[in-house]
């Protein structure tokens, strides 16, 4: 079994190392002075599942094939301008597995008063997507191993983590709260099988390609910060272009989702709400291949509870449907003969969180899940040996400088 590769191994212990620097002269990595930060993360997890794939080979077995190693640094040039960057390594089953520039930008504050400020990021940007897609990839950020499926996909992550454009941005501070909104428009990453495989299936021959995609977002916060509330929307145009031999035509895809967001967070407790909308036009792919609209729902509630300074407990209810109009997907299997249940996936998630360390980070978490929408057929490549009723167990490690 594949568990660590060659990249790993040499990132693992560069991170390691700048640990140990750290652990030995706090400002070892003070390199510029205070306008310099560099910082980085390992993260290390097992998976179980008692039916399905999720995360490599973990149907009645230990995966080990879930690991995330990231370093990201940040450069105050001027008061006005900053540069900023992270180089992820991420492996995820067979849905992802190597390195990638995650974000590399200049940020230009070109307007900032006590009322609020104003600025442009320019290159590869983070996608604004929901409450947490912006710090998705920091283990320590997330309220759990996994994100919400029915809002984040990690099948689907690279068409959606960022964007290679630019990103114009506001904020204005007042008495009665904050409200910041942004609105990008960049080209998302098209050019994986980890993005083109969730979306064509496998063993495909033709490429993905992806038009100018925007991307506007609004937050509220009062409160100081006791309760936020947002609204997202973006639009992808994607098109597909038949490779030799192959059995599909050149099709189009528009993915056009609309996400409403709440948080409300209390002294020992917090109650996150998210709810999306998701319109999807397949056309032109040809007979082979399920063409049409679809009209998606997806939500979650999730309740987080601070036992201790160091102890947190989760619990949450995350709901998806490829097409509310199909909700147990027996249109979709009429069609396809693939199974109904890949099409909605229903999932009651139990965690606990232990902080060791401010740096050392240990969680476990437990899914009791209905249906199968979140799985990638990477890691399950036949629909036909998929099963509805699965249970997912992980355990994840965790540490930061």
């Amino acid at each position: 079994m594949y568990v660590c590769s060659g990249f790993a191994r040499t990132a693992c212990f560069a991170l390691l190392g700048a640990v140990s620097l750290c652990s030995t002269e706090a400002r070892a990595l003070d390199l510029l002075g205070s306008d310099f930060q560099l910082h980085g993360f390992l993260s290390l997890g097992l998976v179980n599942t008692t039916d399905n794939n999720f995360f490599g080979h973990s149907d009645d077995r230990i995966s080990k094939d879930f690991s995330e190693v990231g370093v990201n640094a940040s450069w105050r040039l001027t008061p006005e301008l900053q540069l900023a960057a992270e180089v992820l390594w991420r492996r995820a089953g067979d849905t992802d597995d190597g390195a990638r520039l995650d974000y590399g930008l200049l940020d230009w504050t070109a307007w900032a008063r006590e009322q609020g400020r104003a600025g442009l990021r320019m290159g590869r940007i983070k996608t604004s997507y929901g409450l947490y897609n912006k710090t998705r990839d920091v283990p320590f950020t997330r309220p759990s191993i996994i994100l919400p499926q029915s809002i984040y996909f990690d099948r689907t992550r690279n068409l959606t983590v960022s964007a290679d454009g630019a990103e114009i941005y506001a904020e204005a501070y007042g008495e009665a709260g904050s409200l910041s909104a942004s609105f990008a428009y960049g080209l998302p990453e098209t050019g994986t099988d980890a993005t083109k495989v969730p979306l064509v299936g496998l063993n495909r021959p033709g490429s993905m390609e992806s038009s100018l995609a925007p991307d506007l977002q609004v937050i509220y916060e009062g409160s100081g910060a006791k309760y936020r509330l947002a609204f997202t929307t973006l639009r992808v145009d994607l098109s597909y272009k038949p490779g030799f031999a192959d059995r599909l035509q050149a099709g189009k895809l528009r993915l056009v989702p609309l996400i409403f967001s709440g948080q409300y967070n209390a002294e020992n407790w917090s109650l996150t709400g998210e709810y999306a909308m998701r319109r999807s036009t397949i056309k032109e792919f040809g007979p082979f291949f399920y063409n049409g609209k679809q009209d998606g729902q997806s939500y979650y509630l999730q309740g987080t509870y601070r036992l201790s300074p160091q102890w947190e407990a989760l619990l949450r209810y995350d709901a998806y449907y490829a097409d509310k109009n199909d909700r147990d997907g027996q249109a979709f299997a009429a069609a396809t003969g693939v199974p109904g249940f890949t099409r909605f996936a229903r999932d009651w998630t139990l965690g606990m969180r232990f902080d060791v360390t401010p740096q050392f980070m240990l969680r476990a978490e437990m899914h009791q899940i209905d249906g199968a929408g979140f799985l990638a057929s990477q890691d399950n490549p036949n629909p036909q040996a998929l099963r509805r009723y699965w249970n997912n167990f992980m355990l994840q490690a965790s540490f930061r400088f």
